[in-house]
């Protein structure tokens, strides 16, 4: 029998370099790492800081995905160190990307070479050894040996469970019937399960990783919350409305949407520091939160004046089918996804135009390895 859990096989961005693939959408993501940038620099120096005479830094990506913003993040490593007054032809520098097995690793791995090579035509011989490497496995849990890493870094990632979550009862009933996530109309029940999943897993993962840093050493993470006071913080719960109405019209099965349950939690921010706290590893440096629009998808070369709620509702569906695709095909048959996601993207530009915003509350937190 198989070790590896159903969630560990089909939990993957959308493979290749295709139009619906994450690396052509992947925008969002993208912007997200932009705005922590300064996050990471004061991070990075603080981790430098702390750790003197190394010459051989470690630095993992967790959840690193296939798009090409894996090497902003790599590049913006380079940068910081070398802004900071690092010789890199001194010191090696060792980048370790983990995803989950199923990740498209083939796509980051033909990007290396050009790369290495841009980075060489900046840098000449200051640029001096830096390896990748890539580390398959599950993230909740150990990946790397005792002491060994000085900085992790996670982007858009510990927002996905180890498994959806699992009602106690051994009676074989939905645990949210008719929604795939958490709705206003959920029963507490259905929240607290939730909840008690994403303290599980965060407290493995923290467990995990205090192991495997060195003392002192850093991790920057950020991943989609929730804020109580928006009506949709995520598009999972639209999603589930297109499939409700994909059940009224005898396209998809009413038995298959009551029994699945996405793996994701959207935590609050005192969720998130009371485990931190709780685990009791790691000294909190910055814990808030930080707003982006669903249409942070859209590129910056697209003329604002034609952006209207349609527009917007396509873009934001090309962002989320990058993302939920693969799980949902392999829960509901590949044949429905154009379907899927065309009416989501109608329904989105409906909420547009009911709200005008809606926006992620994206989790920024960096903490310190406890001596």
């Amino acid at each position: 029998m198989s070790i590896f859990t159903t969630t560990e096989r089909v939990l993957h961005m959308k493979d290749g370099v295709g139009e619906t693939s994450y690396a052509k959408n992947s925008l969002l993501q993208r912007k997200v790492m932009m705005k922590v940038k300064t996050l990471l620099e004061e991070n990075v120096k603080r981790m430098m800081f702390n750790i003197t005479s190394e010459t051989c830094w470690k630095v993992a990506d967790l959840g690193c995905s296939s798009g090409p913003h894996t090497f902003i993040f790599i590049s913006n490593i380079l940068n910081i160190m070398n802004n900071a007054g690092l010789s890199l032809n001194r010191v090696s520098l060792q980048l370790y990307l983990n995803d989950l097995f199923g990740n498209d690793f083939n796509t980051i791995i033909k990007l290396i070479p050009d790369f290495y090579h841009s980075i060489r035509e900046k840098r000449g011989d200051n640029f001096g050894t830096c390896y990748i490497h890539a580390t398959p496995g599950n993230f909740y849990g150990r990946l790397y040996p005792d002491n060994y890493i000085h900085f992790f870094h996670s982007s858009y990632s510990l927002h996905w469970l180890s498994q959806a979550p699992k009602s106690s009862s051994n009676i074989a009933e939905p645990l949210n019937k008719g929604n795939i996530y958490m709705t206003s109309a959920s029963p507490p029940s259905v929240y607290e399960i939730y909840l008690k999943q994403f303290q599980k897993d965060f407290t493995l993962f923290l467990k995990s990783r205090s192991e495997e840093l060195i003392s002192g050493g850093i991790m920057v993470l950020i991943f989609i919350g929730s804020d109580k006071n928006n009506k949709f913080n995520n598009p999972s719960e639209v999603i589930g409305m297109v499939l409700n109405d994909m059940v009224q019209e005898g396209l998809v099965g009413e038995q298959k949407l009551d029994f699945f349950d996405l793996p994701v939690y959207y935590p609050t921010i005192e969720e998130v520091r009371q485990v931190i706290e709780a685990e009791a590893s790691f000294t909190l440096e910055t814990l808030k939160t930080m707003k982006i629009g669903w249409d942070a998808s859209i590129k910056e070369d697209v003329n604002d004046l034609i952006l209207d709620s349609k527009i917007k509702g396509e873009f934001i569906a090309k962002s989320m089918r990058a993302v939920f695709e693969p799980i949902l095909s392999a829960e509901f048959g590949e044949d429905i996804m154009n379907e899927l996601f065309s009416r989501f993207a109608k329904l989105v530009a409906h909420i547009i135009d009911e709200l005008e915003t809606l926006e992620f509350t994206n989790v920024v937190v960096s903490m310190t390895k406890d001596s």
